[in-house]
C-alpha cells in the first residue's frame, strides 16, 4: 500500500492566514477540551489544521513547547537551534527581522528560496539513488517487449493464430502486474512500516535482481510465468516507496520536480531495456543454451537492482520514518546530512513532529476509507484520480510499451529492425518526458490532458489504419509515424500527470489511503491491459485493435472536461474549495469549455475564460456559513 507523500519542512508562502488551534502534543501542559463534531465538519478542518500545525501558536508558547519538546526527546543540548527551527517552521521568513538568527542563518536560509538547486550532494545522491531505482521499473518493463518474439516459440506458445497461445503470452506478460494488483502493493505499509525506506528498498530490488536472474533460467512457460509473477513483489512496493522516499528526504523547493523524476526515469529504464533488447537480440546459442539472447534480456534488467542494492545503505534514511519510531536524534542526523546548517535539519526535525502528532490527532475515532466516499470533497478526488489512473493505461501507452516489437513485426519489420524501432519509441517517450517538469506547472495538469488526449487517438488511428496499406514501405512508415508521434504527446500528458495528480488531489489525512486506491487502480488495468491484447489483436486485427484505444482516449477526454478539476498551483484550501464544487456545476463549467475552445483555438478570437476559482469562491461562501452553522449546533449540543 503505497505511503502517504507529505511534507519534510512547511509550506512557504501560504495564502490563507486562517488561525487554527494547535492539535495539542503529550508534553503540553494545557489541554484543550475535545468536541464530538459531526463527520462533515470535522473533515472541513483537517487540512487547514495539517496545512501547518503551528500556525497561530504564540510565541511564549511556542518556545515553552519546543522546550519541553527537547526535554522529552533528549534533545537539550540542540535547543537554541531547535528554537530558531520552530520559528522558521511557523513562519518561513520571520529570520528576516529576528535577531535570534544570525547572518550566517539568513543568508542559508534566503538562498534556499532564490537559489533551489543548491543542495547537498548528499541529497543529489540519494536523487541519483532514487532514479535508477526507478530505471529498474523502466527496464523490467521493457525487456519482456524483445523477449517475446523469441521465447514463445521455444515454449510451444508461438502460433500466431491461436487463442490459447495468445492469451498464455499475454499472461505471462502481465504477470507482475497481476501480482502488483493483488498483493504486492499491499504490501508496501508493512515493509516500510517495520523495514523504514532505505531497507524496503534494498529488498524490493534484490526480488527484482533475484527474479528477472531466475528469469532467464526458465525452461517452460509456466516456469517463466512463475518467476515473473514473483518480480511483481519487487516492482509493486519499489514503485510505491521511492516517490515518497524522495519526497521525504527533498526540501520544499524541489520536492514536486524530485518526486516527477521518478516517471522520467522509469522512461529512461524503457529506453534503457529496449536497447538492451536490440544488442542482446544478435548474440547466438551456446552449447546446451538454447534461447541466450531472450534469456540475458530478461536477465539483465535485474543489473540496475543490484546496484540499487549496493548503494542504498550510503544514503541517509528518511528522517519521517526516523521520527515516526521516535528515534528522534537519528533523524536530526539524517537530516544534517541533507542540508546545509543544523537550523534547517531543526527546522525540519519539528515540524515533522507537529505533523505526525496533527495526523494522529486528526486519525482518531475515523473511518477513513468510508470519509474518501461519503465526503463529496473526498470522493470527487477519488474519481478524478481514479479516471486519470484508468485513463494512464487505456490510452494504450503500454500496449506499445510491452508489444511494440510484435507491431512492428506485423507491420513488415524484420526482427532486427522491430527491436531498433522499439529503441526509438522508448527513446522519445524519454526526451519528451524531460520538458513536463516544467509543462506541468506552466499548462496545469488537466490542460495537458485535454489536450493531449486527442492527439493521442489521432495517433493510434494513423498506426492501426496503417496496416490497410498495400505498399510494405508505406505501411511501416505509417505505423511508425503513428508510434512516434504518440510517445511524444503521451511523454508531457498522461505520463507524469497521473502520480503528480493523486499526489495532491486527495486530503492529506486519507491521502495514504487515497494513494493505495489510485496505484492499485493502475496496475490492476496494467494487467487487464497487458494480458489482453494478444487475444484483441487476433480477434480484431491491429486496425481495430488500435481502434479500440483510439476511442477510448476520445472517453477519456469526455470524463476530464466533465470531472477532472485543476490543482495546478493551489494551496491545500484551494483545493479543498476546487474538489467541493459539485459533479453537476463541474461538469456544466466543462461543457462551456468547448465553445470557448472553438472560438479561440479555431476561430482565434479571444474569448473571455471561465475561471473555476470563481465557481470554487462561491461555493466556499455557502459551504463556509453551512459549517459555521454546523460548527455552532454541535458545540451547543456539547453543551461548550
Amino acid at each position: 500500500m503505497p505511503m502517504t507523500v507529505m511534507s519534510t519542512s512547511p509550506p512557504s508562502n501560504e495564502k490563507s492566514d486562517t488561525v487554527v488551534e494547535h492539535p495539542h502534543h503529550s508534553h503540553h501542559p494545557h489541554r484543550v477540551h475535545r468536541h464530538k463534531l459531526n463527520a462533515g465538519a470535522r473533515a472541513a478542518n483537517v487540512n487547514a489544521k495539517l496545512s501547518n500545525p503551528l500556525r497561530g501558536i504564540p510565541h511564549d508558547r511556542l518556545m515553552a513547547d519546543v522546550e519541553i519538546f527537547a526535554q522529552e526527546r533528549g534533545m537539550t543540548h540542540l535547543l537554541p537551534e531547535l528554537k530558531k527551527g520552530a520559528l522558521v517552521a511557523q513562519d518561513s521568513t520571520c529570520y528576516n527581522h529576528l535577531p535570534i538568527f544570525s547572518d550566517e542563518d539568513r543568508q542559508i536560509l534566503t538562498e534556499e528560496v532564490t537559489h533551489k538547486w543548491k543542495q547537498t550532494r548528499t541529497l543529489y545522491y540519494m536523487v541519483i539513488m532514487s532514479s535508477l531505482a526507478a530505471a529498474v521499473q523502466g527496464m523490467d518493463e521493457a525487456v519482456i517487449n524483445g523477449a517475446q518474439i523469441l521465447y514463445p516459440k521455444q515454449f510451444g506458445i508461438g502460433d500466431p493464430n491461436s487463442q490459447r497461445d495468445s492469451w498464455l503470452v499475454g499472461l505471462i506478460n502481465s504477470a507482475p502486474y497481476l501480482c502488483c494488483a493483488t498483493i504486492s502493493c499491499w504490501m508496501t505499509y508493512p515493509l516500510n512500516h517495520y523495514f523504514g525506506r532505505r531497507k524496503t528498498i534494498f529488498i524490493t530490488c534484490m526480488i527484482s535482481f533475484l527474479t528477472c536472474i531466475w528469469s532467464g533460467f526458465t525452461n517452460t512457460w509456466r516456469h517463466l510465468f512463475i518467476a515473473r509473477f514473483f518480480l511483481g513483489f519487487g516492482i509493486g512496493p519499489k514503485s510505491a516507496t521511492v516517490p515518497v522516499y524522495t519526497a521525504e528526504c527533498s526540501p520544499a523547493p524541489i520536492r514536486g520536480a524530485l518526486v516527477m523524476m521518478w516517471q522520467m526515469w522509469t522512461a529512461f529504464g524503457i529506453a534503457l531495456g529496449d536497447l538492451i533488447d536490440s544488442v542482446f537480440y544478435f548474440i547466438s546459442d551456446t552449447p546446451g543454451v538454447t534461447g541466450l539472447n531472450w534469456r540475458l534480456m530478461l536477465a539483465s534488467a535485474g543489473i540496475p537492482g543490484l546496484i540499487v542494492c549496493l548503494q542504498v545503505f550510503f544514503v541517509p534514511e528518511s528522517p519521517r520514518w526516523l521520527i515516526s519510531k521516535g528515534r528522534y536524534e537519528d533523524a536530526f542526523n539524517e537530516l544534517c546530512r541533507l542540508r546545509f546548517s543544523h537550523v534547517q535539519a531543526a527546522r525540519d526535525l519539528y515540524y515533522i513532529h507537529v505533523l505526525l502528532e496533527a495526523e494522529n490527532e486528526m486519525r482518531k475515532d475515523r473511518n477513513r476509507i468510508v470519509e474518501m466516499f461519503t465526503i463529496p470533497r473526498n470522493r470527487h478526488a477519488a474519481a478524478a484520480s481514479w479516471i486519470v489512473m484508468f485513463g494512464q493505461q487505456f490510452c494504450g501507452v503500454n500496449v506499445i510499451a510491452y508489444y511494440s516489437s510484435n507491431i512492428f513485426l506485423a507491420s513488415g519489420f524484420s526482427r532486427a529492425s522491430a527491436l531498433d524501432s522499439s529503441l526509438v519509441f522508448g527513446v522519445l517517450n524519454w526526451l519528451f518526458a524531460l520538458p513536463a517538469v516544467f509543462t506541468i506547472d506552466t499548462f496545469g495538469r488537466r490542460n495537458l490532458l485535454l489536450f493531449t488526449f486527442p492527439c493521442m487517438a489521432v495517433c493510434l488511428l494513423i498506426a492501426g489504419f496503417s496496416f490497410w496499406i498495400t505498399s510494405e514501405k508505406g505501411r511501416v512508415a505509417g505505423v511508425s509515424l503513428g508510434i512516434y508521434l504518440f510517445a511524444i504527446f503521451y511523454s508531457p500528458g498522461e505520463g507524469p500527470v497521473p502520480f503528480t495528480y493523486c499526489a495532491e488531489a486527495f486530503p492529506l489525512y486519507i491521502r495514504d489511503i487515497g494513494m493505495s486506491f489510485a496505484t492499485a487502480t493502475n496496475w490492476f488495468w496494467n494487467f487487464v491491459l497487458s494480458i489482453t491484447w494478444p487475444s484483441l489483436i487476433l480477434t480484431l486485427k491491429p486496425q481495430g485493435a488500435f481502434a479500440w484505444y483510439a476511442a477510448w482516449c476520445c472517453i477519456l477526454w469526455v470524463l476530464v472536461l466533465l470531472f477532472v478539476r485543476e490543482t495546478k498551483g493551489k494551496t491545500l484550501e484551494e483545493l479543498d474549495q476546487v474538489f467541493a464544487i459539485d459533479v453537476g456545476t463541474h461538469a456544466a463549467y466543462g461543457l462551456r469549455q468547448i465553445p470557448y475552445g472553438f472560438k479561440k483555438f479555431v476561430l482565434f478570437q479571444n474569448p473571455v475564460p471561465e475561471q473555476i476559482d470563481q465557481l470554487a469562491g462561491n461555493v466556499s461562501s455557502t459551504r463556509s456559513e453551512e459549517k459555521a452553522r454546523e460548527v455552532k449546533e454541535d458545540l451547543e449540543r456539547a453543551d461548550v
